[in-house]
C-alpha cells in the first residue's frame, strides 16, 4: 500500500510538473507574440502589440511625418514630400505579426485595413497600387515606415494584397503613384475599396477631404524611436484620385 501511494504521489508531481511547463509555453509564446518583434538583420523592433486579433481597430488616431534622413542596415533613406512620385518594383504584404502594433505615424495597424508601408513618402498619405502582372489598382493609406528589403518598393495590408491579387505569392511587380495627403480622423476603407480597378485607371477624379494643417513630427519606424527626425508638410482642399 505504501509503495502504491508513492507511485501515484510520483505520477501526480510529474503530471503538475507537465502541467506547469505547458502553462510557461503558452505564456512565453503569448509573450513572444504581443511583444516587440526585433528583426536582428536590419537591427530594428516593432512597436508591442497594443490591440489583439479579436479586438475591432479605431481608426485612426496617428499624426503627421515626414522626416529626416535615417540609416537601416546601412543604407540612408530620405522622407520626402513629392507630388510626382511613381515609381516600379516589387510589393510585398506583412499581416498577423504586426497587427494591432502601432504604425511609424502612431496609428494602430490592421491587416484587414487598406493600408501600406513605405520608406519615404509622408505619412498618412494615398498612393494608388497598380499589380502591373494583371493591371489591377486601388489606392491605399500609407501609414508606415517599410519596407527595407532591397528588392522591394512598398509593403502592403493582407487585405490589400487580396484586392490586388497577389496574396498567394506573396509578392508582386507594382507601380506606386503618389496621390496626396490623407485625413487622420475617421475611418477611409469604403471610399477606398471604391478605387479598385480592373485596368490602368483613366482621368483623375476629385475625393473632398478636410484641410490638412502644418506639422511638425518625428519620422520613426515602427516602435523604433531610434530613427527620428522632424519637418512638416501640409496640403489643402480636395485631392485628386485616380478612380
Amino acid at each position: 500500500m505504501i509503495n502504491l501511494r508513492k507511485e501515484l504521489e510520483y505520477h501526480l508531481r510529474i503530471a503538475l510538473f507537465g502541467a506547469a511547463v505547458v502553462a510557461f509555453g503558452f505564456a512565453f509564446l503569448n509573450r513572444a507574440t504581443d511583444g516587440a518583434v526585433i528583426d536582428s538583420a536590419y537591427d530594428i523592433t516593432s512597436s508591442v502589440r497594443s490591440i489583439t486579433a479579436a479586438i475591432p481597430i479605431q481608426k485612426r488616431g496617428g499624426t503627421y511625418r515626414v522626416g529626416e534622413p535615417y540609416v537601416i542596415a546601412g543604407r540612408t533613406y530620405t522622407p520626402q514630400v513629392d507630388p510626382d512620385y511613381r515609381a516600379e518594383g516589387t510589393a510585398s504584404w506583412y499581416g498577423d505579426k504586426f497587427h494591432g502594433r502601432l504604425t511609424a505615424n502612431g496609428e494602430v495597424f490592421d491587416t484587414f485595413a487598406l493600408s501600406a508601408a513605405h520608406p519615404t513618402l509622408p505619412l498618412p498619405s494615398y498612393v494608388r497600387v497598380t499589380n502591373l502582372e494583371n493591371r489591377r489598382s486601388l489606392i491605399v493609406r500609407l501609414n508606415d515606415r517599410g519596407p527595407f528589403h532591397d528588392d522591394r518598393l512598398i509593403d502592403v495590408s493582407v487585405k490589400t494584397a487580396q484586392l490586388l491579387g497577389f496574396y498567394d505569392q506573396g509578392i508582386a511587380k507594382v507601380r506606386v503613384d503618389y496621390v496626396g495627403p490623407a485625413e487622420l480622423e475617421g475611418s477611409d476603407d469604403d471610399k477606398l475599396v471604391a478605387t479598385l480597378r480592373d485596368d490602368d485607371p483613366p482621368a483623375m477624379k476629385t475625393l473632398e477631404t478636410k484641410q490638412v494643417q502644418p506639422s511638425q513630427s518625428a519620422t520613426a519606424l515602427s516602435g523604433n524611436d531610434d530613427a527620428e527626425g522632424s519637418a512638416s508638410t501640409s496640403a489643402t482642399g480636395p485631392i485628386e484620385i485616380p478612380h
